[in-house]
C-alpha cells in the first residue's frame, strides 16, 4: 500500500506556469465488517494491513462494539472487487470473541464515512453519548502540553511530502510519544492511534493520556477519546461547541489552538 501517488500538475507562480510532478495523498475505501456482517465503509489513506487493523479496532471501540482488545479474536484484512467499477477495495473483518454480544442491530450503521466526517449519517448522537462513562478529573500540565506539537510534527512524514494529511498522536503523562498516525481523515487518524494503543495495552491505565489532533476538536474526536478513557484532548485548531459541552460533562480536559507560545483551555 502506498499512501501517496505522483500526478502531473500545472504550477502557477508569479505570473508563470510550469508542468510539475506533484505528490498527492491517496484516498481509498475500506469496508469494515463485524463477524462477516457489513458495519461501515470509510475513505482513508492506505498504509499497511496493520494500520487498517488499528483503524478498525479504534472505530469498534469508539462505537461501543468492543470494550477491550480481549473482545477481538482477530481482524482479517483482504481485498475484493466492487462490481460497479471493478476497482479493488480493502476489507477488514473483525471476528469477535464468543462472549461479545452479536446482535446485528447493534452495528447496523448503514453509513459511509467520508474523509472529513466520521459520524456523517449516524442515527443518534445521543446513542453514542450514552456509551460514555465520565472520567475522574485529572491535572493539566500546560508547560508539557506546549511541547507536544513539535513532537507530533516530527512524525508527520507523509504530510511533509504532500501537505494533505491530518495527524493524531497519543502521549503519556510525561509527554512521551506513544504513537502517531496520519490519514486524510482526522477521525481515521484518531482511530488508528487509539487502535494501536488498545492492541498494545496502553489504554485504561492509571496513566493520564493526551490525544493531540492536527485540526479542530469536534464532537466525534471527544467521543472517541472518552471511550478510550483518554483524559486530555488537545487540538492545533479550535474546538466545536459540542466538543466543549461533551468535555465538560465528562471531566475531560480540552485544549485548543495549541502552540509553543500559548493555548486555550475550554
Amino acid at each position: 500500500m502506498n499512501p501517496t501517488q505522483t500526478v502531473r500538475a500545472l504550477q502557477h507562480r508569479e505570473g508563470t506556469a510550469r508542468e510539475v510532478e506533484d505528490a498527492v495523498v491517496v484516498e481509498e475505501p475500506l469496508e469494515i465488517r463485524v463477524n462477516g456482517c457489513p458495519f461501515s465503509a470509510t475513505m482513508r489513506t492506505p498504509q499497511s494491513d496493520e494500520t487498517d487493523r488499528f483503524l478498525t479496532l479504534g472505530l469498534l471501540l469508539a462505537e461501543g462494539i468492543i470494550s477491550s482488545y480481549d473482545d477481538v479474536i482477530e481482524v482479517k484484512i483482504s481485498a475484493h472487487c466492487r462490481d460497479f467499477n471493478d476497482s479493488l477495495t480493502n476489507l477488514a473483518d473483525a471476528i469477535l470473541a464468543d462472549e461479545v454480544p452479536t446482535t446485528s442491530d447493534k452495528w447496523a450503521r448503514g453509513i459511509i464515512s467520508n474523509s472529513s466526517c466520521g459520524l456523517c449519517g449516524h442515527a443518534s448522537v445521543e446513542a453514542l453519548s450514552a456509551q460514555i462513562t465520565p472520567l475522574t478529573p485529572s491535572p493539566l500540565n500546560l508547560d508539557l502540553l506546549r511541547q507536544l506539537p513539535e513532537k507530533m510534527r516530527a512524525k508527520q512524514t507523509i504530510f511533509s511530502q504532500t501537505g494533505g494529511l491530518h495527524a493524531a498522536a497519543i502521549f503519556n503523562q510525561n509527554g512521551e510519544l506513544l504513537t502517531c498516525f496520519e490519514d486524510i481523515g482526522r477521525h481515521n487518524a484518531t482511530d488508528k492511534a487509539i487502535g494501536y494503543c488498545l492492541q498494545n495495552n496502553q489504554l485504561f491505565s492509571a496513566d493520564h493520556l493526551t490525544l493531540l489532533v492536527s485540526g479542530r476538536a469536534s464532537f466525534e474526536i471527544i467521543q472517541k477519546a472518552l471511550r478510550a478513557q483518554i483524559t486530555t484532548v488537545a487540538a492545533i485548531s479550535a474546538a466545536s461547541s459540542l466538543a466543549v459541552d461533551l468535555s465538560k460533562q465528562n471531566n475531560l480536559n480540552l485544549v485548543g489552538f495549541l502552540r509553543e507560545r500559548g493555548l486555550t483551555v475550554y
